[in-house]
C-alpha cells in the first residue's frame, strides 16, 4: 500500500536540503552573500576614515607580593597568600584605578584644562554635567575634577597577564605624547600613594602604642608593689630572685643526697674487709683492704719470698737451712699483712659510722626545713601569681615600647613593594580605528551573514537544486537537462520555431530525452504514443520550450507529431479544440490542423465550456487518443500546472508517460511536490523528469 500523499510529501520535504547540497545553495546565492559581505566592508571602512585615530600607551608595574622587610616587625605583613599572591596583585589593579590615584595624576598633569577629558564636545558636556555636577562622596574633587575624572576612567585600563605579578597600565587618548605621559603620570601617582598609605599606616600605628604606653607603665608599678607588699606581709624573704628557706632546703637537700651516697659506699667496703678477714690473709686480691699501699708493699715482699723459698727448694731441697730462715721471714710478713687489714677495717669501719651519723644528721635538718617550708609554700603560690603578673606586664609594656620606637621610624622609610619597570613610550601607530582589518574581519562575517541568510531563506522556502535530489523529491527519472530560454515564445505560433532557433546541444538533448521516453526504435509501432508535460505555474515558459523540442526532435526522427496545447483557449464561436473532443462536440478530425508541415498538427485548448454543456470524459480522451493513433506517431500534450487545468483530468490517467518540467535552483520543492500529488490524485505518478539548470551545476 502507497503511503498518504501527505506522508509522502512530509517524508521528501525533511531530505529535501542536505549537506552536500550546501555548497550548490551558497553559489546559488553568491550575489547576495557577496552583498551583504561588501556592504558590511564598506561601513567599517567608511567607520574607519571617519574616525578620529586613538593612540594607547602602557607603562608596567610590578608588584611583589612578599613586601620589602626593611626592620624586623613591619607593620605590612611579608607573607605570602597560598595563591602565590595574586589576589594581592589583582587588588593593587583596583588601587591604581581608585579615585585617589587617579585624582593625583589629574592634579600632576593639570589634566582638567585639556578639552578631551574636560567635557569637550556636546555629548561629553552634557554626559559629563549630568553625571558629576555634584562633589565626590569624599567632598575633595571639585566639579572639573571629578569630570575630568569620569572621562579618564574610560581611557584608562589595568591588566594582569597570566601567571605573572605585573600590572599594565593602558592610556588611550587621542594624542600619542598625552598617552604615555598620562601613563606615566598614573604609575607615579599609585607608588606615591602606596608609599604615603604605608607612612600614614605606621604613623598611626606609632601613635596607638605610645599612647598606651603610659598605661601600660602604671600597670607594671601596680604589679611590682603588689609582689613586695606580700612577701613582706608574709616574711617571704628572696636573694637572687629566690625565696631563702627554698635555697637551705634545696642545699640540704642536696647534701643529704651525698652523704647517702657515701654511707652506701664505706658500708659495702666494711662488707668487704669483713669477708677478707674470714677467708684469711691472702685470699682475695681485689678488695678495697688490699688496695691500700702498705698492703701492696707487704704482697710484694710475701711473693719474693715465696719465689725465693721455691729457688732454695730446688738447689739445695726442703732440708737447706737457708730455706728455715725465709720461711720465717715469710710468716712475719704475712702477720703483717693480717695486722695491715685488721687496721684497714678498723678504718673503714669508723669512717661509716662517721658517715651514717652525718647522714642522720643531715636527714634530721631536712625534715626540720620541711616542716618550716610547708606553711610557707601555700603563701608562695599566691607569691608565684603575682610574679607571673608582673613578668606579663613587663613583657607587654616592653613589646609596646619597642614596636613604638620600630613604628615611629618606620614612618620616615620607604617600604613600596612596588616598582615601574618599563615606563610609557609615545606609540608610533594608532591603536584605533585598524581599518584594514576591521574592514577585513567585517567582510569575513558579512560572508558568514550572507551565508546564514541564504541558508534561512533556502530552508523558509526550499529549491530543487540537483537533479539527485530531484529523482528523490519526484520518484522518477531525470532524462534531459536543458539550458534556459532567454526570450520565450507565447501563443500558438511557437509552435513553427520548433527547434529550428535552438542550439545543437539541446536538439542533441531533446533527442535523447525521446529516446529515453518512449525507447523508441526504427521498428513500427502499432498505436500513437502520448506523454503530457506538466510543471509548476512559475515554469511554463520552459514547459513551452520543452515541448517545441520533444515535438523538433519527434520529426527529426521521422515521427508524425500531434501537439496538444491545453493553455490557450479559442475564443466562443472560435475553432473546436482539446475541450470540444473531451465534452463529445466534435471529432478528432475538426480540432486538429496541420501548419505548413504535414508530420506536425496543433490542437488548441478548444472553447470554453458553457452552462448546458456536458462535462468532460474518460471516454471520449481514450477515443481522442484512439483517432490520434491513425494519423500520428507521438502525441505531445502541455497539461500545463495541473493544480489549475483541472481539464486535461481525463488525459492524465491513459496517456502514457507524464514528464514533469522544473528549473534547477528557482523552482520551489513546494510547487513540485502540488504538481506530483496533482498527478496522483488524477490517477496517474510523474513518469520522467526534464530540467533547465541555468547555471550549468546539475
Amino acid at each position: 500500500m502507497q503511503p498518504p500523499p501527505q506522508e509522502t510529501f512530509r517524508r521528501r520535504q525533511d531530505g529535501a536540503v542536505e549537506v552536500s547540497e550546501l555548497w550548490r545553495i551558497l553559489w546559488h546565492r553568491r550575489l547576495m552573500i557577496l552583498a551583504v559581505a561588501g556592504l558590511l566592508a564598506g561601513l567599517a571602512l567608511a567607520y574607519g576614515l571617519v574616525t578620529p585615530s586613538l593612540y594607547t600607551a602602557s607603562t608596567q608595574i610590578l608588584i611583589d607580593p612578599r613586601d620589602r622587610n626593611v626592620v624586623s616587625n613591619d607593620v605590612n605583613p611579608n607573607t605570602v597568600s597560598p595563591d602565590g599572591g595574586l589576589a594581592q596583585v589583582e587588588s593593587q589593579a583596583s588601587v591604581i584605578q581608585s579615585t585617589g590615584v587617579l585624582a593625583r595624576a589629574i592634579r600632576a598633569t593639570k589634566l582638567t584644562e585639556d578639552t578631551e577629558f574636560n567635557g569637550a564636545g556636546l555629548l561629553s558636556r552634557l554626559l559629563g554635567r549630568i553625571a558629576t555636577d555634584t562633589p565626590a562622596p569624599d567632598g575633595t574633587l571639585t566639579p572639573a575634577e571629578a569630570r575630568t575624572l569620569a572621562n579618564l576612567r574610560r581611557k584608562v585600563s589595568v591588566r594582569r597577564a597570566d601567571k605573572v605579578l605585573v600590572l599594565d597600565v593602558v592610556v588611550t587618548t587621542r594624542d600619542a605624547d598625552k598617552s604615555a605621559k598620562l601613563a606615566n603620570a598614573i604609575a607615579e601617582a599609585y607608588l606615591t600613594d602606596q608609599a604615603d598609605a604605608r607612612s600614614r599606616a605606621a604613623t598611626e600605628a606609632s601613635e596607638a602604642l605610645t599612647a598606651r604606653l603610659a598605661e601600660q607603665r602604671k600597670r607594671v608599678e601596680a604589679a611590682e608593689n603588689a609582689v613586695e607588699r606580700y612577701r613582706a606581709e608574709n616574711n617571704l624573704v628572696a636573694a637572687s630572685g629566690r625565696l631563702i628557706s627554698d635555697q637551705q632546703l634545696s642545699e640540704i637537700s642536696n647534701q643529704l643526697s651525698t652523704a647517702q651516697a657515701r654511707t652506701a659506699t664505706l658500708r659495702s667496703q666494711v662488707e668487704l674487709v669483713a669477708q677478707q678477714r674470714r677467708r684469711g690473709a691472702l685470699a682475695g686480691s681485689s678488695t678495697e683492704a688490699i688496695q691500700s699501699p702498705v698492703i701492696g708493699r707487704l704482697r710484694e715482699q710475701e711473693a719474693a719470698l715465696v719465689q725465693r723459698e721455691a729457688d732454695l727448694q730446688s738447689q739445695f731441697g726442703p732440708r737447706h737451712p737457708s730455706i728455715g730462715a725465709v720461711q720465717n721471714q715469710l710468716v712475719h710478713v704475712r702477720r703483717l699483712i693480717a695486722t695491715e687489714i685488721e687496721r684497714v677495717e678498723q678504718s673503714v669501719r669508723t669512717e661509716y659510722e662517721r658517715a651514717l651519723g652525718n647522714e642522720k644528721l643531715l636527714a634530721s635538718k631536712l625534715e626540720t626545713l620541711t616542716r618550716q617550708t610547708q606553711g610557707a609554700d601555700q603563701a608562695s603560690v599566691r607569691l608565684r601569681d603575682l610574679q607571673r603578673d608582673l613578668e606579663a606586664v613587663r613583657a607587654v609594656y616592653a613589646t609596646f615600647l619597642l614596636r613604638a620606637q620600630e613604628t615611629r621610624e618606620q614612618a620616615n622609610l620607604d617600604t613600596t613593594n612596588a616598582r615601574i619597570i618599563s615606563r610609557a613610550q609615545a606609540p608610533l601607530q594608532a591603536s584605533w580605528p585598524p581599518t584594514l582589518p576591521l574592514a577585513a574581519a567585517a567582510a569575513v562575517l558579512g560572508l558568514g551573514l550572507g551565508a546564514g541568510l541564504a541558508l534561512l531563506r533556502e530552508y523558509a522556502a526550499p529549491h530543487l537544486l540537483s537533479r539527485s535530489q530531484a529523482e528523490a523529491l519526484i520518484g522518477a527519472p531525470v532524462i534531459g537537462v536543458l539550458r534556459p530560454r532567454t526570450a520565450p515564445a507565447r501563443g500558438l505560433g511557437r509552435w513553427f520555431r520548433r527547434s529550428t532557433g535552438q542550439q545543437a546541444e539541446e536538439e542533441g538533448t531533446a533527442q535523447l530525452a525521446l529516446l529515453l521516453l518512449f525507447k523508441a526504435t526504427d521498428a513500427p509501432v502499432p498505436a500513437a504514443r502520448s506523454a503530457l508535460l506538466i510543471s509548476a505555474e512559475a515554469d511554463g515558459d520552459e514547459r513551452e520550450r520543452v515541448a517545441d523540442l520533444l515535438a523538433g526532435a519527434a520529426v527529426q526522427h521521422g515521427e508524425r507529431v500531434l501537439l496538444v496545447d491545453t493553455a490557450t483557449e479559442s475564443a466562443q464561436g472560435g475553432p473546436a479544440g482539446l475541450m470540444d473532443i473531451l465534452r463529445g462536440e466534435c471529432s478528432f478530425e475538426d480540432a486538429i490542423h496541420f501548419s505548413g508541415s504535414k508530420d506536425v498538427a496543433l490542437m488548441s485548448a478548444g472553447r470554453p465550456k458553457a452552462a448546458s454543456q456536458k462535462a468532460l470524459a474518460r471516454s471520449y480522451a481514450m477515443r481522442m487518443l484512439a483517432d490520434a493513433s491513425r494519423h500520428f506517431d507521438i502525441v505531445v500534450i502541455d497539461g500545463g500546472p495541473l493544480e489549475r487545468n483541472v481539464k486535461v483530468a481525463p488525459l492524465v490517467g491513459i496517456v502514457e508517460e507524464i514528464v514533469l518540467v522544473a528549473r534547477l535552483y528557482t523552482t520551489h520543492q513546494r510547487e513540485i511536490m502540488r504538481a506530483v500529488e496533482s498527478a496522483r490524485v488524477m490517477g496517474r505518478a510523474v513518469t520522467a523528469t526534464i530540467l533547465i539548470d541555468a547555471d550549468g551545476r546539475g
